[in-house]
């Protein structure tokens, strides 16, 4: 069987922050409530001429350039997103323009929230995987900007940023194992209706939502691996999609107490036995999450990114698990593989450094910048980006290569 997996990952994230002990002090908020509470420190705040289309074309111009593949070698591109610049036209063909890709690549939006990343990730390792792609590469791009009212109790989980994917045969990161675990069910938990831009949730349903479908997708990969032995013991690492950091506690915590429970294990030990498995096994991908808050579709690949790029050394040749969840809802548990040398490769992705060279901003600049919108402008001359958002005209939407480009 070929091996096929995500061989390069580009991350992008806007140039602003906001620490949130700031806007908590605010809002009147008690910082414990979400530094412990939330597990979050800082958000990404998008400035006007950022938009869905840009996060994702800066992220896939970075893994371009990390994995040195031309652009003839894309056939498939495939962008996930659940803010969406337009109800038509997808993100993705104004990607193919910036990034200069051939005319004979397959181009095509995908949503169902948070899951839409995952979904095209399996979805273009299926197309190398069939013969269709005729040596060429994949190109999955995971882009969103997460926008709350403002002073609503859901604005501490806002964030934005993208994930580039480039998916082949015989991958320099992560060779997928093939085995998926998938559920899906009709809820309302988060949903925004085309007239909004801002979101709508049920915070506790969704995650109840979430718990539910970890449960299912678990259930069927578990069931799909039987043999394999217990979950808590195949893997190095557990990553899962995360909304806000404390969520892939509440995860982790639920699988660890079903697998526990599975196994026979002494109810008096549960405790302190998950707390363990959570600091060793999921922690360590979660400091990313914490410093740029929700990512949508992007969320679980800015934990990978992270994980590789710090324990790559730690991990090389290491089961890795994944759990990816969209409100609405589908979810899919599934493995991957940190292939030899795949530390080399990761230490490319220079999302530490990213994060160290952004600019933080007051609460003041954050709300200009939230009413703003996308409402397009010009980047300050030292932007590292690769295009940006320029404005409307006649409906139309326009984007620019930066000058350094």
């Amino acid at each position: 069987m070929k091996t096929i997996g995500i061989d390069t990952l580009g991350i992008y994230v806007p140039r602003y922050v906001l620490p949130l002990d700031t806007l908590a002090q605010a809002r009147g908020v008690p910082v414990e409530k979400i530094h412990l509470g939330l597990g979050a420190r800082a958000m990404a705040v998008a400035p006007p001429w950022e938009d869905t289309v840009t996060l994702a074309a800066n992220a896939a111009a970075r893994a371009l350039a990390q994995a040195q593949v031309s652009r003839d070698e894309i056939g498939l591109l495939v962008v996930a997103t659940e803010t969406a610049v337009d109800h038509a036209k997808p993100a993705s063909i104004f990607l193919h323009d910036l990034l200069g890709l051939p005319a004979n690549c397959r181009t095509f939006e995908l949503k169902h929230a948070c899951y839409s990343g995952t979904a095209g990730v399996m979805m273009a390792a299926e197309w190398v995987r069939s013969g269709s792609a005729r040596g060429r590469k994949a190109l999955v791009v995971a882009a969103d900007i997460a926008r709350y009212d403002l002073a609503s109790s859901a604005e501490f989980t806002q964030g934005a940023g993208a994930a580039a994917m480039i998916v082949g045969e015989n991958p320099r990161l992560l060779a997928l194992d093939g085995v998926s675990g998938v559920y899906a069910r009709n809820v309302y938990d988060f949903w925004r209706p085309l007239d909004r831009r801002e979101a709508l949730v049920d915070g506790k349903f969704s995650l109840s939502c979430y718990l539910d479908a970890l449960d299912g997708a678990a259930d069927e990969y578990r069931a799909l691996t039987a043999g394999a032995g217990p979950l808590l013991e195949r893997f190095a690492a557990f990553l899962y999609h995360t909304p806000f950091p404390k969520m892939a506690y509440k995860a982790h915590l639920r699988l660890f107490e079903r697998e526990w429970t599975r196994a026979g294990g002494d109810p008096a030990g549960l405790a302190e036995a998950a707390e363990a498995s959570y600091a060793a096994l999921v922690d360590p991908a979660l400091d990313a999450a914490r410093l740029v808050g929700n990512t949508y579709t992007a969320s679980l690949y800015l934990c990978l990114a992270w994980l590789a790029e710090q324990r790559g050394a730690q991990l090389e040749g290491r089961d890795l698990a994944l759990f990816s969840y969209g409100s609405g809802c589908c979810a899919e548990f599934f493995g991957g593989r940190l292939v030899e040398g795949s530390a080399r490769h990761a230490a490319g992705i220079g999302l530490a450094a990213m994060l160290a060279a952004r600019e933080s901003v007051s609460v003041e600049r954050y709300e200009e910048l939230s009413r703003a919108g996308s409402a397009g402008g010009t980047p300050p001359a030292d932007t590292r980006a690769h295009c940006f958002f320029s404005g409307v005209t006649d409906h139309k939407r326009n984007y620019e290569r930066t000058a350094s480009v």
